[in-house]
């Protein structure tokens, strides 16, 4: 059976109400007894005396997505989710947006919160999304992720 890929990506920053949307649709999931949420939010850093007001995100979608389900398969493997929601932005996003959304939801909270924190280190590790920090003076520079 192969199973169809997911697209992760969102153009622009993640709406509140989608996040919340996303949540609502769980209440009538009665075998699930922990959600954990991460939420990647833009920071306004000053680097080199300037302050960062945007990142624009761009990927290679296609290795991106790809990646993206052996990672999603890899941990259903490894942890007894019930269910895994991974949302990232595209273009630009200001400081004070959110950037990624990640929701796992489990029987279990320990399994949900390991779970959550292991996508959000191997979606920053692993995918091919790079970030261009625009700053306030409209000049620009690469992302590091930490």
């Amino acid at each position: 059976m192969i199973k169809k890929i997911k697209n992760i990506f969102i153009e622009g920053a993640i709406p509140p109400l989608f996040i919340a949307d996303s949540i609502a649709k769980h209440a009538t999931k009665k075998d699930i007894g922990a959600h954990s949420i991460f939420l990647g939010q833009i920071r306004e850093d000053v680097v080199d005396g300037k302050t960062v007001k945007a990142i624009e995100y761009s990927a290679y979608e296609a290795m991106a997505l790809e990646k993206m389900q052996e990672i999603r398969e890899e941990l259903f493997s490894k942890y007894e989710l019930s269910c895994m929601h991974v949302h990232h932005s595209l273009g630009v996003v200001n400081a004070g947006e959110i950037c990624l959304f990640v929701f796992t939801s489990s029987k279990h909270r320990n399994i949900a919160m390991e779970a959550c924190n292991e996508i959000v280190e191997r979606v920053k590790a692993e995918l091919q999304i790079w970030g261009k920090e625009i700053f306030n003076d409209r000049s620009h520079q690469w992302k590091i992720n930490s």
